[in-house]
């Protein structure tokens, strides 16, 4: 049975940086690609970042870009996602998703197969 779970979430102020983590396990690591999502109440779940199986292909939302930083470590089955400048519109759960593939990237959820609980991350102005 594969596990995601996540940590590193928290309340901070708007300019601050938090560091998510999400470990692995159930499953060879180097072969699944990871994202991360995020969903605010009321609203829909939002793509956030994502990472190929290798860490060689990334992806983010235009909204983070320059501020997000995904990466993984698959000696420690782990995927990271550091956020800087955090903003309050950063504000939501933030989960991390894992499907088996190796070498591509995917943005939609419903590509997913394997889900964390997620991790909370406020952002007050």
């Amino acid at each position: 049975q594969v596990q995601l779970v996540e940590s590193g979430g928290g309340s901070v102020q708007a300019g601050d940086s938090l560091r998510l983590s999400c470990a692995v396990s159930g499953r060879t690591f180097s072969n699944v690609a990871m994202a991360w999502f995020r969903q605010a109440p009321g609203k829909e779940r939002e793509f956030v970042a994502a990472i190929s199986s290798t860490g060689l292909n990334k992806n983010h939302a235009d909204s983070v870009k320059g501020r997000f930083t995904i990466s993984r470590d698959n000696a420690k089955n782990t995927v990271y996602l550091q956020m800087n400048s955090l903003k309050p519109e950063d504000t939501g759960a933030y989960l991390c998703a894992g499907v088996p593939a190796f070498g591509a990237i995917f943005s939609v959820p419903a590509q997913y197969n394997y889900w964390g609980r997620g991790t909370q991350v406020t952002v007050s102005s």
